[in-house]
């Protein structure tokens, strides 16, 4: 397991908006159960100097500056009040004069995760996804927590973790970080391995109950190591024939975290976001992380 895993904070993208606020007090909640510290992190863009510098840019910095130390104060009051205030972790907050992105991205370098809201402050209301969240689990260099939430209510925390399993080197990173977060909290994994024919066709030399047979296999194979390294972590194996994203989407209903690699086995090895990761993230109404290789 990588150090971003095992160390560094848990870095949250901070706006003001309900959905950001949802993420961080899931963030909260996991750094708790993590022993790691929550670093809220609000962008505000670099002003655009004028010569001679007008009074009023210099107002309008200021403004944008203590909005900024609100906002941030508010969300750390927001995760020290969670169902942990007993012993809540060490929140750290911090102004960047840079893009919501461009300073997500970079504290994932060292993060051991990113976590942002679903939507932000911007953007159109029918997006599921904003720019920053979009973006941020294309390029970000650590697992990065997308937190979907229905009027501000997180899942139940008795639910089990879904993670999606195709024995891709993404798949294998997703399915030790599920195992994890399964064990952490205390609940069920569930395994899902969905066998995917676009064109809908009998398989030659064989019959579906062969490839069932086949896909079991493969799931049991993909999942025995972990097991064995948590064995305090019931497991539920799934194997469906459909469109991966449209099966994930389904079992999500009944998670409270859905965890997916980056890009499975049908993506190019150059690809940085692959089908059903990006569908999931965006179709989900539950927190879902997406995993790179290591």
């Amino acid at each position: 397991m990588n150090d971003q895993q095992t160390g560094g904070a848990i870095v949250v993208g901070v706006d003001g908006s309900q959905q950001a606020g949802v993420a961080v007090r899931w963030a909260a909640a996991e750094a708790q159960m993590s022993g790691v510290p929550v670093d809220l992190v609000y962008a505000v863009r670099p002003p655009i100097v004028t010569w001679p510098l007008a009074p009023t840019d210099e107002l309008a910095a200021e403004c944008e500056r203590q909005n900024a130390e609100d906002t941030l104060n508010h969300a750390r009051a927001a995760a020290l009040a969670g169902d942990g205030a007993a012993n809540p972790p060490d929140v750290r907050t911090e102004v960047i004069r840079d893009s919501a992105l461009g300073a997500l991205i970079e504290a994932s370098e060292t993060a051991r995760m990113v976590v942002v809201g679903s939507r932000g402050t911007g953007g159109f209301p029918r997006l599921k996804l904003g720019s920053v969240s979009a973006g941020l689990i294309r390029h970000a260099h650590c697992p990065v927590t997308v937190v979907h939430s229905q009027m501000g209510v997180l899942p139940d925390v008795a639910a089990p973790v879904l993670v999606g399993v195709d024995g891709s080197p993404a798949s294998e990173a997703a399915t030790a970080f599920a195992f994890e977060e399964a064990s952490r909290r205390g609940v069920e994994l569930e395994a899902l391995h969905v066998w995917h024919d676009r064109a809908g066709r009998e398989p030659r030399g064989g019959s579906w109950s062969d490839i069932e047979q086949q896909a079991a296999e493969i799931l049991a194979e993909r999942l025995a190591g972990w097991q064995e390294q948590f064995p305090d972590v019931p497991v539920r194996r799934h194997i469906e024939f459909d469109e991966p994203s449209r099966r994930l989407v389904e079992r999500s209903r009944s998670a409270q975290l859905v965890v997916v690699g980056s890009h499975g086995r049908g993506g190019f090895s150059g690809m940085l976001l692959g089908s059903v990761s990006s569908t999931v993230a965006q179709s989900v109404d539950v927190p879902v992380t997406v995993v790179r290789p290591h």
